[in-house]
């Protein structure tokens, strides 16, 4: 019996509840955005986009947001192609841990980091301090690392942040380029320049391309980055900032639908030039020889190289560690004084400890929506024929594309509803967890979608045979094959949704609803000289969690945790 052919009411319930979902708390929202900014008295009109275009600060932040975004991905793509490069054309000891390490500064938060940044490279932070006691520096006159208002200083952490995502993908297409194509161009006489250019270049576009698709979105859509750094003239702050007037200016719809047309077409021409990969290695033979032990003098290189570059990705969050168990740290290269007082802060401040509760409570209930949701859609893609399951499964991933900025405002804006429990604006609990949840389903998706095609239908079918319904099957055969992918999946759902930044922003807008990026955000602004010593400590915690949660899930899914972030 093939058990991907039946349909029960049991399916159908299924399928009901999935498209339920993402029709109320995806369509919906998006579909609301583009009627308020297309739509005036019920007729179509391009009004709103062209008072967007002819506002002098919009078109500046157009520009900064583009050049920021533009910046990153051409800085990431000079750091990561050699590097790549080098790591997958040579073997050497320790060169498992080294690709693990080169991964790490992804998952460490740039909104928490942005603090330690501004301290080390401000006019009069440690680097410069530290340089004008060398004698490198006039006191006078330091260099401005951060640069016009803080411009520069977001490019270095987006970059920071976000080469791994790169290194991912271009590691991957570099390690699946056919070595007998690169030998036949050097037997030809290519010098290596040529080979690269008109061999290696072409085959890994596609893979360069996957990754600079997302870091170009995600460094274009940061909103957390630009409010640490007092940066406004982007685009995520001006829509952060159009919040309060949804209803009197209709602006703020046209920006966010801008951003979703974006990032929807830099998508679509993604998957279309990946739809090519398959065409590119069709000759591919074997991979042996590809590599080549590397001497113990070109080991040591790549070892200060890659530290170096880990180092300078670990280093904004080293300092807000510093910072955190600090008493004093003024016009110093290190602090002068230590104190636990900044944690004992945490406790004795309630709204600081709810935020820790509150984020807590919101990527649990969110992760648990995710593993339900997360099994049933890839139950039901591998396991069930249904109709339009190509429609299922583009729902499912359409989150990677929109970014979280979207998703919030489109919140904010679609559910303004006199249900208390359902307005933002008054009880946000339900929309956080729903849009952390909306946020990372992909995530679980990918982890028990793998999970299901790895693990044999025999067995279901064996069940099927002796009467149990399909749900029993699901419960007693298939889970607990496949409990490994979920669970470390579900942990990297809850990891990531604990210092999740622009949807807590937006929505959390009393006090009381704060998580913890909302409260880092709310102590940054107070007026008060322990302010950034307890946003250091409240980031820390935060820190923690999300690095024993990927310990976890790195412990279970091994170097299957990497694919999770790629293209």
């Amino acid at each position: 019996m093939d058990g991907t052919r039946q349909w029960t009411p049991g399916t159908l319930a299924l399928v009901t509840l999935v498209v339920g979902f993402f029709a109320i708390f995806l369509i919906y929202p998006v579909g609301y955005m583009l009627q308020e900014a297309f739509l005036v008295e019920g007729r179509f009109t391009w009004r709103y986009f062209g008072l967007l275009l002819s506002n002098p600060v919009i078109v500046r932040s157009l520009g900064n947001s583009l050049l920021l975004a533009t910046l990153t991905t051409l800085i990431t793509t000079l750091i990561t192609l050699p590097l790549a490069h080098v790591l997958t054309r040579f073997t050497f000891r320790g060169q498992s841990l080294l690709n693990g390490l080169l991964l790490v500064p992804m998952v460490m938060p740039p909104f928490v980091g942005a603090i330690g940044l501004k301290q080390l490279l401000a006019r009069y932070g440690s680097v410069n301090l530290l340089l004008i006691d060398l004698g490198i520096v006039d006191p006078a006159h330091p260099p401005d690392w951060l640069g016009a208002g803080g411009f520069w200083g977001m490019v270095i952490l987006q970059v920071l942040n976000l080469y791994p995502v790169m290194f991912l993908n271009v590691s991957a297409a570099l390690a699946n380029v056919d070595p007998s194509l690169r030998e036949a161009a050097q037997n030809l006489g290519a010098s290596p320049w040529r080979l690269f250019r008109t061999v290696t270049l072409p085959l890994i576009l596609p893979g360069w391309f996957a990754g600079a698709i997302i870091v170009f979105i995600w460094a274009f859509t940061d909103l957390g980055t630009p409010l640490i750094f007092g940066f406004s003239p982007v685009v995520p702050v001006q829509i952060f900032d159009s919040i309060t007037e949804l209803n009197t200016n209709p602006v703020g719809y046209a920006l966010v639908v801008f951003v979703v047309v974006l990032t929807l077409a830099l998508f679509l021409v993604s998957k279309r030039v990946l739809a090519r990969r398959s065409y590119a290695m069709i000759t591919r033979g074997h991979t042996s020889g590809a590599t080549f032990p590397a001497t113990s003098r070109q080991t040591a290189w790549i070892w200060i190289v890659a530290g170096l570059l880990v180092l300078a990705g670990l280093l904004p969050h080293l300092a807000v560690i510093l910072q955190s168990v600090s008493g004093r740290w003024f016009f110093s290269v290190l602090p002068t004084e230590f104190t636990t007082d900044n944690f004992a802060e945490l406790q004795a401040q309630g709204a600081i400890a709810g935020s820790i509760r509150n984020s807590l409570f919101y990527a649990s209930v969110s992760s648990g929506i995710d593993l339900v949701l997360g099994v049933a859609i890839a139950w039901l893609l591998t396991r069930r024929r249904i109709p339009f399951a190509s429609v299922l499964d583009a729902l499912a991933m359409l989150p990677l594309a929109l970014p979280g900025l979207v998703i919030a405002f489109g919140y904010v804006a679609a559910f303004d509803f006199k249900v208390s429990w359902l307005n933002p604006r008054e009880n946000p609990t339900l929309l956080l967890v729903i849009s952390y949840a909306v946020r990372r389903l992909p995530y679980i998706v990918r982890s028990a979608y793998a999970g299901f095609q790895q693990t044999s239908i025999t067995l279901e079918e064996a069940s099927a045979n002796l009467g149990a319904s399909p749900f029993r099957t699901l419960r007693r055969i298939t889970l607990p094959l496949v409990a490994a992918n979920l669970i470390a999946g579900t942990i990297l759902t809850f990891s990531l949704a604990m210092l999740e930044v622009s949807d807590g922003l937006i929505l959390a807008m009393k006090e009381s609803f704060y998580p913890i990026t909302k409260m880092i955000w709310s102590i940054m602004g107070r007026i008060d000289p322990n302010a950034a010593g307890v946003a250091c400590a409240l980031g820390v915690v935060g820190m923690a969690i999300l690095t024993a949660s990927l310990l976890v899930a790195s412990r279970i899914l091994g170097r299957r945790l990497g694919q999770l972030f790629r293209s």
